[in-house]
């Protein structure tokens, strides 16, 4: 048994009956979601809600994908090896990077109704991170050079946040996505918070998709697989969402609402999560509400250092530098 998944909250696409070839409830395990072109393709239908989606794209050396972006803006990010990406008349090369463990990385954007081409010269895989959105804005290119690196939490909570397209810091119509790295054994996405109702200036009514890869430990013999933990639990708001799952990489957990924390990295093993949101305000904000019976542990942050494996790395200085 590799994960545990409450399904005490049903969203409409499991209650209408998931697709083929779909996980089981809001845990998406790797590979469940698999389409003839996408290793994980998760959309507004899929999962059952009005705005957010995820694709992971794998192509071979001399690999091309082309794809219509439709109603929804999207932004192009390597998570391993790097690629061209053309689109409204723009051409961007993306350096990439090794790996999401490695290193930030640079990425383009594309604007609603665009088509876009993504060739890679050396292969790699790339998410694809997207939102319904009404307005149209130019594609641009993101340098990782520009991409803050924040460190959140405080000892045993301490994370990496790379902020490359948070509200504030990358301008979209309704998409935002953020790149999380937590040490094995500490803990993340916590005091729990929640994000499902829109209460302007305290909180933003947001869908958000959390995609994991998990850093495996290396032996002379081989590599043993990580596995972490995601918990979701009911906030009285919503469909009542609750899942305890165990992770493992390229697995998905779809948030519609609820309190989502904590995302526990075992020992040993590093966690990386992907998370896009996307949602009906007219305002495009992360606004947070944490959870009452958790909140507290943010004063006993005060007395703590940060862990001291942190950052993993840091965003290049210059572009084409690397971020070690």
């Amino acid at each position: 048994m590799t994960s545990t998944t409450g399904t005490t909250g049903t969203s409409e696409a499991a209650r209408a009956g998931a697709p083929a070839g779909s996980g089981t409830g809001f845990h998406l395990p790797a590979g469940s979601t698999r389409t003839r072109e996408y290793t994980l393709d998760i959309d507004p239908r899929r999962a059952g809600w009005g705005y957010s989606s995820l694709r992971v794209l794998e192509l071979e050396p001399g690999g091309t994908h082309d794809f219509g972006a439709g109603d929804s803006e999207w932004i192009v990010l390597p998570l391993s090896g790097g690629c061209t990406v053309a689109a409204e008349g723009e051409t961007f090369e993306l350096h990439g990077r090794t790996s999401v463990f490695d290193g930030v990385s640079d990425f383009a954007y594309v604007p609603r109704d665009a088509e876009v081409s993504i060739t890679s010269a050396g292969g790699g895989r790339f998410a694809l991170t997207g939102a319904r959105c009404t307005r149209r804005m130019p594609a641009r290119y993101g340098p990782a050079a520009a991409v803050p690196v924040e460190l959140r939490g405080r000892g045993n909570c301490s994370r990496q946040v790379n902020n490359f397209g948070a509200a504030g810091v990358f301008e979209a119509d309704q998409l935002i996505a953020v790149e999380v790295l937590t040490p094995g054994g500490n803990w993340s996405s916590y005091p729990p918070h929640k994000h499902d109702e829109d209460r302007p200036g305290v909180e933003s009514e947001l869908e958000e998709i959390y995609y994991f890869e998990i850093a495996p430990h290396r032996t002379d013999s081989g590599t043993v697989p990580g596995m972490g933990y995601q918990r979701v639990s009911p906030s009285g708001s919503g469909s009542g969402t609750d899942v305890l799952a165990e992770v493992r990489d390229g697995d998905a957990v779809l948030i519609p609402d609820g309190w989502h924390g904590p995302s526990i990295a075992a020992p040993g093993h590093d966690m990386y999560y992907l998370n896009v949101m996307a949602g009906p305000g007219l305002e495009r904000a992360w606004l947070i509400c944490d959870h009452p019976d958790h909140a507290w542990i943010r004063g006993s942050w005060e007395e703590q250092p940060v862990d001291p494996r942190l950052p993993l790395y840091h965003a290049p200085t210059v572009e084409g530098e690397t971020s070690q």
